[in-house]
């Protein structure tokens, strides 16, 4: 059925898919949703500085 060669090309393409997925599912999962909510929170914080120091020039 399959020579040596092509399991290992088979198995090596599955290695490969494998690690794709697993590293998709972990980006769309933890990295993405803490770095959108980083730059939201750093936004805010922004935000409110400038409100203060319109307050205290005022």
């Amino acid at each position: 059925m399959f020579d040596f060669d092509q399991y290992l090309g088979f198995l090596a393409f599955l290695t490969i898919l494998t690690i794709g997925f697993w590293l998709m599912i972990f980006l769309l999962t933890f990295v993405i949703p803490y770095w959108i909510g980083g730059s939201l929170i750093e936004r805010l914080k922004e935000i409110r500085e400038e409100k203060k120091a319109k307050r205290q020039n005022s």
